[in-house]
């Protein structure tokens, strides 16, 4: 890249709700090396071995036997008394839970340019703490791992990370390869685009555009199957795909695309990031956000669906986070949205 091409995208560049661009390249670039570690081998760790050696009943779900997803998960009552994956993450020399989190995720889990301390934080943070706290009796006995969309899956079934917590979507195909919690969250997914663009939303004002979302994602599975099925105009190109959400932001900051399909969630925080980006047509589809796990470790699955039933229902929890972090981009004045209720639990 020479100075002139330096300076064009420096020029384009709004994110942070108002910090420069190079705070936001910034912020990326600790994300970026905070991924270093997951893109070496790693070896099983030892809650996902304990929990691939528990005798306890599978929670797979066959995705062709599936229809509400949402309510796959196991109650946090029952069981047979065995807790291998819990034992195995409190026996750790480093005792601590290992989180897969994001760390560029506005109001989310991202790391503030402007905060000294260098904490992550954001309402899916504050969920992470109130499980450590839960499970290790100390909210800060987390292990955070930056872990890109695309990777959310291998790297629990790898064992790289206990959980991950991180705006993922609950459906029929993820069930099959990890065990989620009861749903947290519920969203949507929507369009984002420049305020002076012509598209209206999710419909034949695509025409013709780039739209930009991220590898793995349930936005690309979305684009794809509508694409394939004809509900996307057939000109609407789908092809530029980036391994975190937030990056698909710049590139529509930069010129390299027309529009971003992400959970609606998602594209209020960036909206706030940006100004010059806006929010298109509403929601058009129901997207529940759950906490991942390794299929057979069902002590754990049940002992954060019991943090879920507490941390909901305390006063100083779900809805605190909500407040604090979610309700300045999501909640228009005097209207509260869908995502401001926390969905109710229905075990399998």
């Amino acid at each position: 890249m020479n100075a002139r091409d330096t300076t064009a995208n420096r020029a384009h560049l709004r994110g942070w709700g108002g910090v420069g661009a190079m705070a936001l390249l910034c912020a990326l670039a600790v994300a970026f090396a905070l991924l270093l570690p997951l893109s070496q081998p790693h070896n099983r760790g030892d809650a996902a071995a304990a929990a691939g050696q528990s005798v306890a009943h599978s929670t797979r779900v066959r995705a062709e036997d599936c229809e509400d997803p949402q309510n796959q998960s196991l109650s946090p009552s029952g069981g047979n008394g065995e807790t291998p994956t819990l034992d195995a993450i409190k026996a750790r020399k480093d005792r601590r839970l290992i989180v897969g989190v994001d760390t560029n995720s506005y109001r989310w889990g991202y790391l503030d340019p402007n905060n000294p301390a260098g904490e992550l934080e954001g309402f899916d943070i504050d969920l992470v703490h109130r499980i450590a706290e839960d499970i290790l009796g100390d909210r800060d006995a987390v292990q955070f791992k930056a872990i890109p969309t695309s990777r959310r899956i291998e790297a629990i079934q790898k064992g790289e990370v206990d959980m991950v917590v991180r705006t993922m979507t609950i459906n029929c195909d993820r069930i099959e390869e990890v065990a989620f919690s009861a749903p947290y969250f519920v969203t949507g997914q929507q369009v984002l685009a420049p305020k002076t663009s012509t598209i209206k939303g999710y419909d034949d004002s695509l025409a013709g555009k780039r739209i930009c979302s991220a590898t793995g994602s349930t936005a690309y599975d979305k684009l794809e199957a509508d694409k394939k099925n004809r509900d996307l105009p057939a000109s609407a190109d789908i092809s530029t795909t980036v391994p975190n959400q937030l990056d698909c932001l710049v590139k529509l900051q930069l010129g390299q695309a027309d529009a971003v399909v992400t959970d609606g969630a998602l594209a209020a925080s960036q909206a706030a990031q940006d100004p010059t980006v806006e929010l298109k047509g509403g929601l058009f589809t129901d997207e529940y956000y759950g906490v991942a796990m390794n299929l057979k470790a069902e002590d754990l699955v049940r002992q954060v669906n019991r943090t879920l039933e507490s941390y909901i229902a305390a006063s100083d929890g779900w809805r605190a986070s909500y407040e604090k972090w979610l309700h300045p981009t999501m909640d228009k004045p005097g209207e509260k949205s869908r995502s401001a209720t926390p969905p109710e639990a229905d075990y399998k």
